[in-house]
């Protein structure tokens, strides 16, 4: 199976980094559902909706009746009928502008400026995010593949083991139980391999998912993990206050600040300017008045001045004081939290990166010594569990580096995601 596998990948798709980040930001549900949520606030964000624009109605009702009509007049004459059919025809157009409420309305549009801003800061946000989700996703593909690419060094290992094992035994120099265990060994790391192929073949299915693709296909990934050694954590901690995700609860904290100032003109009377244009016919068959129309304009003041309501208002404008209170608590969290983050982060990252050095060489001295005890085994001045020692240490090492290469490059993103550094 070891031997197919170029084969089956030289047909393959390959993925880079970049394609994956373009993809993602072309596809991803997140993102579509947060420009969504921008594209809502900025249709809200208008005069209109904050009612500072006049409301113009218009209504027609036409009646039909049929009633049974009995009058009597002073005059002695009466007027009696059983079938009178009549018809009533109502229409107007009015028209209404609210002139002054308190300045409700200027707290209405500044609390809609902000709701947009605060979706536009969220959806940045989201961007940082999914770019970051990928980033890393993409980045656990190429450490599953090192893991790969060690154990089919120390499979091959193991293989030349046998070889050598295979040949003393066949001139009687080896005894069973080494070539059984050279044997095993063989077959345990081939099981290994296997189980590994599957880590990173489920591994770049979650790559695809996070990249929304909602068909799945094999593809390759050829990479390897280069860290950017030049962050510090002045630079970042100097820009968490300009962090979307800070700028987003500082957005809160404003709108809650219009919601108070919403409420507050709740207290405060109203004025409202009406006019509009009346159209009213009735006609009947009997009664005294036949026909009645009339046709003309009207136009009004109406004040409205709010003066008891169970301190309705009062409790609202509390609860919205505190609700502003929250959110700068809330905010104050934020930062403490994003300086923490960053803080442990950086702390993460520096150690990776001061480990890096070392490990890469002890890595090297583990090939080495493979080497080594490979050509002391062969002319028997080693024996197999030398070897086993030997390629247990190269897995170890080897192991230990790729995971502190994917440890700092983990740290890597997740800084310059605070930095908003992501796709630039």
């Amino acid at each position: 199976m070891i031997l197919i596998l170029p084969f089956i990948a030289a047909g393959q798709t390959s993925i880079t980094l970049k394609s994956a980040i373009d993809t993602t930001l072309k596809n991803n549900f997140d993102i579509q559902i947060a420009s969504s949520n921008v594209k809502i606030n900025t249709i809200n964000n208008t005069a209109g909706m904050a009612g500072a624009l006049p409301a113009v109605n218009g209504s027609l009702t036409d009646n039909e009746s049929a009633t049974t009509i009995l009058q009597k007049l002073n005059s002695g004459s009466e007027i009696q009928s059983n079938s009178a059919t009549g018809n009533t025809l109502t229409s107007s157009l009015t028209a209404g502008v609210l002139l002054f409420n308190g300045f409700r309305v200027y707290a209405t549009r500044e609390r809609l400026r902000d709701l947009q801003k605060q979706s536009e800061l969220q959806l940045n946000l989201q961007i940082q995010n999914s770019i970051a989700a990928v980033m890393a996703k993409y980045y656990d593909v190429v450490r599953q593949q090192g893991y790969l690419k060690i154990m089919q060094t120390s499979l091959d290992v193991s293989q030349k083991k046998l070889e050598i094992v295979s040949d003393r035994k066949r001139v009687g120099m080896a005894n069973d139980a080494d070539y059984l265990q050279a044997l095993i060994d063989v077959n345990t790391m081939t099981q290994n391999l296997k189980s590994q192929q599957l880590v990173v073949d489920q591994t770049k299915t979650q790559l695809l998912q996070l990249m929304s693709i909602k068909n799945y296909y094999p593809f390759t990934v050829k990479d390897s993990i280069v860290v950017d050694k030049s962050i510090e954590l002045n630079s970042v901690l100097g820009y968490l206050n300009r962090n979307p995700q800070y700028l987003s609860s500082e957005q809160q904290v404003r709108i809650n600040e219009q919601v108070v100032k919403e409420v507050s003109t709740l207290r405060s009377p109203s004025l409202r300017l009406n006019t509009g244009l009346n159209y009213n016919r009735s006609q009947s068959t009997a009664g005294l008045t036949l026909i009645n129309q009339n046709l003309g304009p009207y136009a009004g003041v109406t004040v409205q001045v709010p003066i008891y309501n169970g301190n309705s208002y009062k409790i609202q404008k509390e609860t919205a004081v505190f609700n502003v209170d929250i959110a700068k608590l809330q905010m104050e969290s934020l930062l403490n939290s994003l300086i923490a983050g960053a803080v442990t982060t950086f702390q993460a990252y520096s150690s990776s990166l001061q480990q890096l050095d070392s490990q890469l060489n002890s890595v090297q001295l583990s090939a080495k010594l493979i080497n080594v005890v490979l050509r002391q085994f062969k002319v028997n001045q080693a024996t197999i569990l030398d070897v086993k020692a030997a390629q247990a240490s190269y897995e170890t090492t080897g192991y230990q580096l790729v995971n502190l290469n994917y440890a700092a490059k983990i740290a890597e993103i997740e800084l310059k995601r605070l930095r908003f550094q992501l796709g630039n």
